[in-house]
């Protein structure tokens, strides 16, 4: 029998003052003075953007989706949100990842409001992250909680790690999707789904 592996411990986070210390090394490294004018509160404002670009990891998505509405006289239709902008950023690189994602769901008996989904999409997306892992984290997500007959994502996103750096080519773009449910057993619905979003507009 296999001897039990011991579950490893999520390393502590460290303070702030460690992380402006790793922003100087960085600034150090790339070659800069770190005592000139112009750098001198610049590991204090990556700190601060840090908050902000990976506010997702303080976030449980699935709280966003908890409230439902049920009253919606019968609708059991596809009900999508289109474009939803979002920021993210590379895990490989930590370069950003900018793009807009397609969210949609066919209901079973409840709905939610449309604003959670786009929360759900940012919560995700304020995160390092790879865009097939974001893509399908949403639609399990969304799926997990509100167990509809389907759900379907669609995120289309420029990568600044291969756009300015590396094989520098700016006019890339990728597209990835997932689909559940009836949105991958359908061929009908999931057409629809993709007509509605029309990515080619």
């Amino acid at each position: 029998m296999a001897a039990k592996t011991k579950k490893q411990r999520k390393p502590r986070r460290p303070s702030r003052a460690q992380a402006e210390d790793a922003v100087r090394t960085l600034l150090l490294w790339a070659g800069e003075d770190i005592r000139r004018e112009g750098l001198i509160d610049t590991p204090k404002r990556v700190a601060i953007a840090y908050e902000d670009w990976f506010s997702g990891y303080k976030e449980n998505p699935i709280e966003y989706l908890r409230r439902t509405f049920q009253e919606v006289d019968g609708y059991d239709e596809m009900i999508i949100l289109r474009d939803i902008a979002f920021e993210s950023h590379c895990e490989h690189h930590m370069a950003p990842i900018i793009g807009r994602a397609h969210v949609g769901y066919l209901p079973r008996n409840k709905v939610v409001g449309i604003s959670k989904l786009a929360r759900v999409v940012e919560a995700f997306a304020r995160r390092f992250q790879v865009q097939e892992k974001m893509t399908a984290q949403i639609a399990n997500c969304i799926q997990e909680v509100l167990q509809p007959k389907g759900v379907a994502v669609v995120i289309e996103a420029k990568h600044q790690c291969m756009t300015t750096r590396g094989i520098h080519k700016s006019d890339v773009s990728m597209v990835t999707s997932q689909m559940v449910g009836t949105f991958r057993a359908d061929a009908r619905t999931r057409a629809e789904f993709l007509r509605m979003i029309d990515t080619s507009r």
